[in-house]
């Protein structure tokens, strides 16, 4: 049986991101992954590092919103008709969150975590030498309507009173300066604050700081069964027995289901997103771009470019959604002279893990001395992965926390 100080279950950007963080703390550390590294959630999102995406999805309106969207199938943020107690469930305590006391609270908490991993990403990027495409320069959300703009307009009053910076340009003016946008833009919203990288050259970047500071990292390798106790905890699958004094359950959207084999209860469902990656077209945005009103999400880099972007709630289904894929583009289409490349090189869909009160899980598992929680982040794992990694690296080795845990204790779900 193979033995580490801390067993991390799930190889995506934050498991990777808490071993990379625990092994500067000097623990060795094992990551079990039942695929490929990255290869779910963290592998086909666009890339931006957003603190202007403080505000979380649980809004006032927002499932009134997803009900009236139900025979949309294209639409961004897409229920889909079945019946599924669970889901339903789920939904029913998303709205009892969906206040605007709960929104702005939550809000100023993924901020500090947002805010937190941002700061540190230009450090990791140069302490690991991550050849991930890193770009500070911001990020754009373009609006075509007054309407849409007028719409937005709560939640940037929101992110400017918890001091997000943002900056407004006028459409025309920013569209004599942007080739690749099209005329008939209203307004442009500037982050400045946001940035940008290619989540796989990311991700890859991790496992092989990983490697090279002497984790180990085991692919292809399910586990199926957790026995935690006061020695510490076992993780068994078909393919072996891996034992450590710690162990931490970062399979995101996956986690709901391996904590049920442990009686814990982890309010977590899978959002689907989407995203089709081409080879670099001739005319493409300086910046990362959110087309506002279509709920695109445009990212170019040196070696690619991505349209993603949606949020569909459709369980575990496996099926790529032609017309949600099909809806990217019609989107882009509106914005841009070149809104697809010339090669299609992927399609893609991955499951992010939204929690019922949108704030990850980070911490101690309820009831359990050795077993730890890094789930429930949403789309933002990639943009809180730095700081993820470095808070439970703390509470794991019982340093003082360079944020308050207490708003992502496990424990409020108990």
């Amino acid at each position: 049986m193979d033995r580490s100080d801390v067993v991390i279950i799930g190889g995506g950007v934050i498991g990777l991101a808490c071993a990379l963080a625990l092994i500067e703390q000097g623990r060795s550390v094992r990551v079990v992954d039942a695929g490929r590294v990255g290869g779910g959630s963290s592998h086909g999102n666009c890339g931006t590092i957003t603190p202007s995406h403080a505000a979380p999805l649980a809004a006032p309106g927002s499932v009134a919103k997803a009900l009236r969207w139900m025979l949309t199938p294209d639409a961004p943020f897409y229920l889909k008709p079945r019946f599924d107690p669970a889901l339903w469930g789920w939904m029913l305590r998303f709205a009892r969150h969906s206040t605007r006391s709960h929104w702005r609270r939550a809000a100023e908490i993924r901020l500090q975590i947002l805010q937190a991993a941002r700061d540190a990403l230009p450090e990791w990027v140069e302490r690991y030498g991550l050849e991930c495409e890193y770009d500070p320069a911001g990020v754009d959300y373009v609006f075509r309507t007054e309407k849409d703009l007028q719409d937005f307009g709560d939640e940037l009053a929101l992110l400017d009173d918890i001091g997000v910076a943002y900056e407004r340009v006028d459409g025309a003016a920013y569209v004599r300066d942007e080739p690749a946008l099209r005329d008939g833009v209203v307004q442009v919203v500037r982050f400045p604050g946001d940035a940008r990288l290619r989540p796989n050259l990311y991700v890859a970047g991790l496992a092989r700081a990983v490697r090279e500071r002497g984790g180990t990292i085991v692919e292809e390798c399910e586990v199926t069964a957790i026995e935690a106790g006061d020695g510490g905890v076992v993780a068994s699958g078909p393919d072996g027995q891996f034992r450590g004094r710690d162990l931490i359950v970062a399979t995101g959207a996956w986690s709901g289901r391996l904590a049920r084999r442990l009686r814990l209860r982890i309010p977590v469902q899978p959002g689907k997103g989407y995203s089709i990656t081409y080879s670099r077209p001739s005319l493409v945005p300086r910046r990362p771009l959110v087309l506002h009103e279509r709920s695109v999400c445009v990212s170019s880099w040196d070696s690619g470019y991505r349209l993603g972007s949606t949020m569909e709630f459709s369980g575990y289904d496996s099926t790529l959604n032609r017309r949600r894929l099909d809806a990217l583009e019609r989107g882009a289409a509106e914005y841009l002279h070149e809104p697809i490349g010339p090669v299609k090189e992927e399609e893609w869909y991955g499951w992010r893990p939204l929690s019922v009160d949108d704030l990850p899980l980070l911490g101690r598992a309820p009831g359990h001395r050795h077993l730890w929680l890094a789930t429930g982040h949403g789309m933002l794992g990639v943009s809180m992965s730095t700081a993820t990694g470095r808070l439970m690296s703390e509470l794991v080795c019982g340093l003082d926390p360079h944020l308050d845990p207490a708003p992502f204790d496990p424990a409020r779900f108990a």
